[in-house]
């Protein structure tokens, strides 16, 4: 065994255990009781609420977009916390296609 191959594990090893900084600006903010997860998408980034759906008898999907384009998608259980599966930006909406009447 040479000097080159314990050098090797050690780099690896401190590779590993560098930490890696979040870019979104609410990555920390994984589950929040309900209430307050609405208050930070109204009050800090300016979103409201633009669909929802149900995923079963105890969780609502919610979307949430902003002005900018940007959204965010979270679940929302009966126990009262909401916690986000999705964030994104360039949320469009799409007119739905009505029939010519004639």
């Amino acid at each position: 065994m040479t000097f080159v191959t314990p050098l090797r594990y050690v780099c690896v090893g401190l590779l590993l255990a560098t930490p890696v900084s979040a870019k979104s600006p609410i990555a920390e903010v994984i589950c929040e009781p309900t209430p307050k997860m609405h208050d930070k998408l109204l009050r800090q980034f300016g979103a409201k609420r633009h669909a929802t759906g149900l995923r079963g008898p105890e969780q609502l999907m919610e979307v949430w977009t902003s002005k900018s384009g940007d959204w965010t998608m979270f679940v929302t259980y009966s126990t009262g916390t909401s916690c986000i599966v999705a964030m994104g930006q360039d949320w469009h909406t799409r007119a739905e296609d009505k029939p010519a009447r004639g």
